[in-house]
């Protein structure tokens, strides 16, 4: 959990040295930029003892506001390349790119928070798998494969908080529904839960 810990302590730091801004920095659009830090839960029922490795990778999300309180949002990033592992030894390498489209509300007019805009998110998550390469060793024993696609429930908690001229920093906490069932042979073998929790720090702007 060390990276995930370092993300948010750095973010925490970054807001100590911003002044804070007025509740005016608004607009119908915004766009950010984060550091996303993703942690598999790896559920496996294949008894393959399946897990892929965290990671942290950049994502990139658009926004747009149908008032003061509910948006959209889009969340997308490029293909993440992950190792796949059994019991501990590597047995394949293979790419995700997992896609949100979330319903937000924004709280509004909360004084106590200091400038901090919280909000909320429920929505659907789409993860497309590619470039499954799985070690020759393992063809010849299994000939095994996943579904190349997963769909699934997310939801979201986070925060902006505005600097200034509609910049703003953000937090974000997600979790997603990811799971993909695997083949042995042609034949059923299980399925594979990532369900991941993702922790992103990252800035915007907002017009």
């Amino acid at each position: 959990m060390h990276k995930t810990s370092a993300l948010a302590a750095a973010f925490i730091t970054l807001l100590g040295t911003v002044p804070l801004a007025h509740a005016q920095d608004s607009g119908n659009w915004q766009f950010r930029a984060s550091a996303t830090n993703f942690r598999s839960a790896n559920g496996d029922s294949t008894g393959l003892g399946l897990q892929v490795n965290n990671k942290t990778f950049g994502a990139f999300d658009a926004m747009y506001f149908f008032g003061p309180n509910v948006a959209l949002e889009l969340n997308l990033t490029t293909p993440v390349k992950h190792t796949l592992t059994s019991n501990g030894s590597a047995i394949a390498t293979l790419k995700q790119m997992p896609v949100h489209f979330m319903v937000q509300y924004h709280l509004t007019g909360v004084s106590a928070l200091a400038g901090l805009r919280p909000y909320v998110g429920l929505g659907m998550n789409y993860t497309r798998f590619s470039s499954v390469n799985f070690e020759p060793a393992v063809v010849t024993a299994l000939n095994p494969d996943i579904d190349r696609s997963a769909t699934g429930f997310a939801v979201q908690l986070g925060a902006d908080m505005p600097i200034g001229g509609g910049w703003l920093l953000n937090a974000d906490l997600r979790k997603a529904q990811v799971r993909t069932d695997v083949s042995a042979g042609g034949n059923p073998a299980g399925s594979f839960k990532i369900d991941p929790l993702m922790l992103s720090v990252g800035v915007g702007v907002r017009f």
